[in-house]
């Protein structure tokens, strides 16, 4: 990985891991959401197309979160 020297975003830490007998504790199921979000898209047909950009943008948040917490699966 190269240090770009003309970006001055700063890039995020991860903190340090769990100590000996220490676990990270799962705040919520990441399949929780998923049916619930795949719900939101229920009667989409009925809704002015203008809408379902709305309608999608929330299942992809919903999937994201999802997809992005799957290693505690």
């Amino acid at each position: 990985m190269q240090d770009y020297p003309n970006n001055p975003v700063p890039r995020p830490v991860p903190g340090p891991p769990p100590g000996p007998g220490q676990s990270v504790p799962q705040e919520i199921d990441p399949r929780a959401g998923i049916d619930e979000a795949v719900a939101g898209l229920d009667g989409l047909d009925a809704l002015p197309l203008v809408e379902h950009v709305d309608r999608f943008d929330a299942v992809h948040t919903e999937l994201t979160v999802a997809l992005s917490s799957i290693d505690r699966v």
